[in-house]
């Protein structure tokens, strides 16, 4: 319960904490807004003016003797042309001052929320693998486009216009103290059990949309998840199955915003009943007093055109509340994905690396796999500058890990990386990887053309680098057979290409970028013979004279290493030349060529021996 009471609060000011610090520069945008909005506040106050003026003298020319009306002129066609003039001149400097409010805070809102947006992006990709790896995408997604659209959308339709009735109700609340401060009573008893009756529906909507974002933000999840795997959901009929998933969160995200919108609602009718109470006592009072001559009929129209203007930011509260409710909501959602750590960062004293040579050292390295356990302790290796090496073992010894290392997709708890002798977590972060290639077994391409894909190794490479990659990476005859060459648009991740091809131009992608070290991660896993061997002459060709380190559990490109690593158990426990190690029958590198070449005798043989 305790959280209840403050969750709201809470939510609004952690979205008003993220939003602050990009207000910076924008000074003369929120003073013309806010100029503006006031004027539209004293426009609206001054409006019901001249209607008193006419009702009043009307009134004095009908008959009318009471003692306010002394001193008021009888009608005349000139004070009424005036009086009408006047109220549509009133009218028309409002209409100016709120446009020209709502387009400099739409302008404030619109300009935040870009810079929110792409300051929450970049902080995203800052993250570490360990993150992405358990984060829903559907989900941050969410947070990145809908959450940060929300926060914006509502700043300018409901955090506007609630500026604006706060101020006129304060406004309106003084005016009509001095013309009856008793019936004046009657708008601060009316705003007094509204604050009351919306501090708990407040909550309790926040509480509601909270769930609501969550509940939308796993189901985009679903979605992605599925339009990601289509082929997979296809092939196995999984389509129903994922349709009722898809279906049983849709339901509870449904569920959730009818109770948000439900709350929400009530607070609207509650506040509809105290603005009635309200409007009832001060005609009322106020008729009361015109007939006991303490007030003009005038008086009277004044008074209740403020108590509707002083009312209307009542109800306007109630319809904005929801609103800002799923707005802190959103917006809570936003501060949390800002408020992840970034386990890798630049040091204060980092600086990029000079060129290198490749040599690459572990020294005494320990790495926890961040559930607890350890996955390296104090391991150290040496890699001179130009060596081949392959890294061999179970599933889970770490290799992976360790080739990660190298481009700090994490850093190690205790000990060092070092590249050409220079520690990396002294390095900046772009420079150690503009160091170092990555290839993975499942090659990432991007839904743009073959060039740019190629391209995003080096972003100043020409158009002839770009084609001259492609030649080296033995990709160039199959994207200039494409329908528009270099120029063709790929699908999402590539998916309009084969295994084969898209490796290649991930290949053709890490020539480009011409780094002096080299991971291969099962670069080769899953293609058949042909693209093994298609794909082999690429990586031949990237290698050549370079740093590399090769995770594989292809014997071919083991056997052709200039050594071979056997990790298990967070150590290394073998370490050779491949020949030397496949000469000793004790050896595991042995034992492991040994099983691996059965399998491919029976492959080969369809299971016949």
């Amino acid at each position: 319960m305790k959280r209840q009471k403050t969750a709201s609060p809470r939510a609004l000011r952690r979205s008003l904490a993220i939003v602050r610090p990009h207000l910076r520069g924008k000074a003369s945008l929120i003073v013309l807004g806010m100029v503006a909005l006031l004027a539209d506040v004293v426009f609206r106050v001054l409006e019901p003016w001249p209607l008193k003026f006419v009702v009043d003298s009307v009134s004095v020319s009908l008959g009318a003797s009471t003692g306010a009306a002394a001193g008021i002129p009888q009608a005349s066609l000139g004070l009424l042309v005036a009086c009408a003039t006047l109220l549509l001149g009133l009218i028309a400097l409002r209409a100016v001052a709120a446009y020209a409010s709502t387009v400099a805070f739409a302008l404030v809102g619109s300009r935040v929320a870009t810079e929110l947006r792409a300051r929450a992006f970049a902080h995203v990709q800052s993250l570490s693998a360990r993150y992405h790896s358990t984060a829903s995408s559907g989900d941050v997604v969410q947070r990145l486009v809908s959450d940060i659209g929300r926060l914006q959308e509502v700043a300018v339709t409901a955090g506007l216009p609630l500026v604006g009735n706060i101020m006129t109700l304060v406004v309106l609340v003084v005016v009509m103290s001095f013309m009856d401060p008793l019936l004046t009573l009657v708008v601060v008893v009316a705003a007094a059990l509204y604050a009351v009756s919306s501090r708990r529906s407040s909550t309790r909507i926040t509480d509601a949309s909270r769930t609501t974002r969550k509940g939308e933000g796993a189901l985009a999840d679903t979605a992605s998840e599925a339009l990601g795997a289509i082929r997979v959901v296809q092939a196995y009929g999984l389509e129903r199955r994922l349709a009722g998933a898809f279906a049983d969160g849709n339901d509870r995200a449904l569920t959730e915003g009818v109770r948000a919108r439900r709350l929400a609602a009530g607070l609207e009718r509650r506040t509809d009943v105290i603005v009635g109470f309200a409007t009832a006592a001060v005609l009322l009072g106020g008729g009361w007093q015109v007939l006991l001559g303490s007030m003009t009929p005038g008086d009277l129209v004044v008074f209740v055109a403020y108590l509707k203007l002083a009312m209307r930011p009542l109800k306007d509260l109630a319809k904005y509340t929801g609103r800002i409710a799923r707005a802190a909501a959103s917006g809570e959602r936003v501060a949390d994905l800002l408020a992840e750590p970034v386990e890798i960062a630049d040091g204060p004293e980092a600086a990029p690396l000079p060129p290198l040579r490749g040599d690459v050292v572990f020294e005494d390295v320990s790495v926890d796999d961040g559930r607890g356990s350890t996955v390296f302790r104090d391991l150290t290796l040496h890699i001179p500058a130009g060596q081949h090496v392959c890294l061999l073992g179970p599933s889970g010894a770490g290799k992976s890990t360790l080739a990660g290392l190298l481009v700090r997709a994490a850093d190690p708890r205790s000990g060092r990386v070092r590249l050409d002798g220079i520690d990396v977590s002294r390095a900046t972060i772009t420079s150690v990887r503009a160091s170092v290639s990555l290839l993975l077994q499942e090659s990432i391409l991007f839904a743009t053309s073959v060039r740019e894909n190629i391209r995003y190794g080096r972003l100043d490479a020409t158009d002839a680098e770009v084609e001259d990659a492609a030649r080296r990476a033995f990709a160039h005859d199959f994207v200039a057979a494409l329908p528009e060459g270099y120029d063709t648009v790929l699908g999402s991740r590539g998916g309009t290409l084969s295994g084969g091809q898209r490796q290649r131009i991930a290949i053709a992608r890490a020539l480009l970028r011409d780094s002096p070290v080299i991971v291969l991660d099962e670069a080769t896993t899953g293609l058949d013979p042909h693209a093994r061997s298609q794909v082999g002459a690429s990586l031949q060709a990237l290698t050549r004279g370079r740093t590399t380190l090769s995770i594989t559990h292809d014997v071919t490109q083991a056997l052709s290493a200039d050594r071979v690593l056997w990790l298990e158990d967070g150590r290394i426990v073998e370490d050779g030349a491949p020949h030397e190690l496949l000469d000793r029958a004790d050896s595991r590198v042995h034992a492991w060529m040994r099983r691996a070449d059965d399998e491919n005798a029976v492959a080969t043989t369809g299971g016949r021996r």
